[in-house]
């Protein structure tokens, strides 16, 4: 079996995976879930100051560079700007396969949004955002990341966050920004099977940029959306769903799909 390699969003950490690794830990798979640059630090305290310009190259290189650890190419499963982020690494080192959960836009998958802009809005409206670390409101988290999750879920989950890069967050709004251009992806580069899985009520990287990005993968495609579910996947029964999807796909063991072109949907469970 592959090892499978957790990314997760912004203003997240490995926490996000905690249940899952636990999961699939049982099964047998080795589990891995690095914490992006300055990620680790305790949400109570200042930002590090050098966080607020780090790029996505850096976390790029950061992820690049953990995999290139192990010993077999894993599955790279990534949520919001870690979905972003496990397609920029797949289109860089061998893997197995990708899982992509409300996976954020590259370059080649933007979709406009006014609920994105009502969700970022007091991110973007603060002068010098764009080389500071950010944080969102309880208001504007509540609104467009933890939409339809229990309340006190939602609390405990935002009460968690840590500080992230603004220069991250501008490449990944506006790529043209990025002089790297990281946030373009060769997609003939991602030719191993996929699973895409995004909540139809998701406000802050929308089903669009989730159908966009099936669209574009050039290997086999199982795309699933989940009614009524938003942004925030991991939580009682969307969270057991999501791990039966992943679990499903895995059983038809990846490594050995064939991996032409096309995208299976199959209807999520109201």
């Amino acid at each position: 079996m592959p090892p499978l390699f957790f990314i997760h969003g912004y203003w997240s950490t490995p926490a996000t995976f905690a249940r899952l690794k636990t999961r699939f830990a049982a099964l047998g798979y080795e589990v891995h879930a690095p914490a992006l640059p300055y990620h680790e630090r305790d949400p109570s305290l200042a930002p590090a100051p050098e966080i607020g310009t780090l790029t996505v190259e850096d976390y790029a290189r950061f992820l690049v560079a953990e995999i290139e650890k192990l010993a077999v190419a894993p599955v790279i499963i990534g949520h919001s700007m870690g979905g972003m982020l496990a397609q920029i690494v797949a289109a860089r080192v061998p893997h197995a396969g990708l899982v992509l959960l409300s996976t954020a836009a590259t370059a080649a998958t933007q979709v406009p949004s006014v609920a994105t802009i009502r969700t970022m809005g007091g991110v973007m409206t603060r002068w010098g955002w764009w080389r500071s670390p950010t944080q969102i409101s309880p208001e504007a988290a509540m609104w467009g990341i933890y939409n339809n999750v229990p309340d006190a879920i939602a609390r405990a989950e935002y009460a968690a966050h840590v500080w992230d890069s603004g220069r991250v967050l501008a490449e990944m709004t506006l790529p043209s920004v990025s002089t790297t251009g990281a946030t373009k992806v060769d997609y003939r580069r991602l030719d191993r099977p996929a699973l895409v899985i995004v909540g139809t009520e998701d406000r802050i990287t929308v089903p669009g940029i989730s159908r966009a990005t099936a669209r574009k993968l050039a290997g086999t495609v199982d795309y699933h959306e989940i009614p009524g579910s938003g942004h925030w996947l991991f939580w009682g029964s969307i969270e057991t769903l999501v791990g039966d999807y992943i679990a499903d796909w895995l059983g038809q063991s990846p490594a050995h799909i064939p991996a032409q072109a096309g995208i299976h949907e199959s209807p999520s469970p109201a």
